[in-house]
């Protein structure tokens, strides 16, 4: 009886993927932390960007979060005056907004992220970005993984 030697972890593309994210991700939330923001306040923060007066369900629907974790960093984000509450249409639902400060804030933190991709990827031409980002995209929808294509032609 042989056994097969199990393959080896640089042979496989999600090891790869993980190396590229979590390398590009610290960079950025390093880049963040001199505003004293994680990178998952910003995804919220920047979420509410463009989704002013949403429930918190709708909420982590769009982030791609569970509910409960998002209402605990919802939390915090209001002590910090970063987000507002306001009683819903229907009176039991609470919508959520941006304040005048993270509002005006999330632009600068956006320049940050546009920094942090051109850093990581300038070696790639816009034809090859182009490409990279179709492909991880057809791999998310194959797979069951939603994919957002609003600004798909801004990447930095």
């Amino acid at each position: 009886m042989t056994s097969q030697a199990p393959s080896n972890l640089e042979d496989h593309l999600g090891y790869w993927l993980r190396c590229l994210s979590n390398f590009v991700s610290e960079s950025f939330a390093a880049r963040l932390l001199r505003h004293d923001i994680s990178v998952e306040q910003w995804v919220v923060l920047r979420t509410l960007y463009d989704h002013q007066g949403v429930t918190l369900n709708r909420a982590a629907e769009l982030i791609g979060v569970d509910k409960s974790s998002l209402s605990r960093m919802m939390e915090r984000l209001v002590k910090r005056g970063w987000v507002s509450r306001q009683e819903g249409g229907d009176r039991r639902s609470i919508e959520l907004s941006l304040t005048t400060v993270s509002r005006a804030l999330v632009p600068k933190l956006a320049k940050l992220a546009d920094e942090n991709d051109a850093a990581f990827f300038h070696t790639l031409s816009q034809k090859k970005r182009t490409e990279f980002l179709a492909t991880i995209q057809q791999l998310l929808r194959a797979n069951g993984g939603e994919v957002s294509t609003r600004g798909r032609d801004r990447m930095a």
